[in-house]
């Protein structure tokens, strides 16, 4: 059956309502993100090679660590946005939710005849879900998977899963890579309620966190799509990375992630403007439980980011509001 947006095979989950799901997130929920893939990148240059692609300093992490990278252009654009969990012989690859075939072929094509390094998919079918919510490490914890990582990054190998603890990218708490054949243990272990996908968007537009094609396209740089966080500064050349230090120095950075408040729902793709004057666009949309109004996130031109800026989105009054717009 299908639930959360996954289908789920052998199993029988009782869907809850969107109220009751985005309750949940009060203690612990668990969601479920389509088409969640892996991959393992190996052999000696792996470090390099993705080094010199991407925007984190991979050459810093140690077995047991990750960090949030961004795949760019030349132009700096946003090509992927995954996490590297580094291992001992080997780099975990957490590509964004059916993006894990496109990321392979990118990855693959980036060899050249001298690299020695191999882009594969796991020999054991895995899967991803999250364990979200204040009660997120209890409820892990509670249910036998310990120990469980201690700090933000850090990742730690429990009975046959890799366990992450997550606070700065998507919804805080713990993403679980699994075998795929445990999937329906694994729930009832954990016996929180699942996530479905209305209130899943509810609360990341309220934490303002950006997500794969939504804000993180490649129409933004990772500095535009409030990702700034993920370029690390203490690191060698990468493909784009001229153009994203020139912003950093200069304060060249001519677009930014914003909140919007409104009396009305907006639709993302709708044009934001400011005196008839377009300034940018709506890329998230949700109803807010915590706020009891419609929210929505938007990449704007400075100097029109500025919270309690007056916009217009289709005929709709708006105003701009700092990033999270609820904790």
């Amino acid at each position: 059956m299908t639930v959360a947006n996954m289908t789920v095979t052998n199993m029988t989950v009782t869907n809850v309502s969107e109220n009751t799901a985005y309750s949940a997130l009060h203690t612990a929920a668990v969601w479920m993100p389509p088409a969640a893939g892996v991959l393992r990148l190996t052999d000696v240059d792996r470090v390099d090679f993705l080094q010199r692609m991407t925007t984190n300093n991979i050459k810093a992490l140690h077995p047991g660590e990750s960090c949030v990278t961004v795949l760019t252009s030349p132009t700096a654009r946003i090509i992927q946005v995954f996490t590297v969990l580094a291992d001992e012989d080997a780099l975990w690859l957490l590509p964004a939710p059916g993006e894990t075939t496109a990321l392979e072929r990118h990855l693959r094509g980036q060899i050249f005849f001298m690299d020695k390094v191999r882009v594969s998919k796991p020999e054991r079918d895995l899967t991803r879900l999250r364990v979200i919510g204040p009660q997120a490490g209890a409820t892990l914890a509670q249910s036998g998977f310990v120990p469980l990582p201690a700090a933000e990054g850090h990742w730690q190998r429990v009975e046959e899963m890799m366990i992450l603890r997550q606070e700065l990218y998507d919804l805080p708490g713990y993403e679980v890579i699994a075998p795929v054949e445990g999937v329906e243990t694994l729930l009832a272990r954990l016996g929180a309620p699942l996530l479905d996908a209305a209130s899943y968007t509810a609360r990341r537009i309220e934490l303002g966190r950006p997500a794969p094609g939504a804000e993180l396209t490649g129409e933004y740089s990772p500095l535009e799509a409030g990702m700034a966080w993920a370029c690390a500064e203490n690191k060698g050349c990468y493909t784009g990375q001229e153009i994203i230090a020139r912003q950093i120095t200069y304060d060249k950075v001519t677009r930014t992630l914003v909140g919007l408040r409104s009396s009305t729902l907006l639709t993302p793709g709708d044009t934001v403007l400011v005196e008839g004057r377009e300034v940018g666009v709506v890329t998230s949309a949700a109803y807010s439980p915590a706020l009891q109004a419609p929210v929505a996130l938007a990449i704007l031109k400075r100097p029109y980011h500025a919270p309690g800026a007056a916009v217009t989105v289709a005929g709709v009054a708006a105003e701009v509001a700092a990033l999270p717009l609820a904790a």
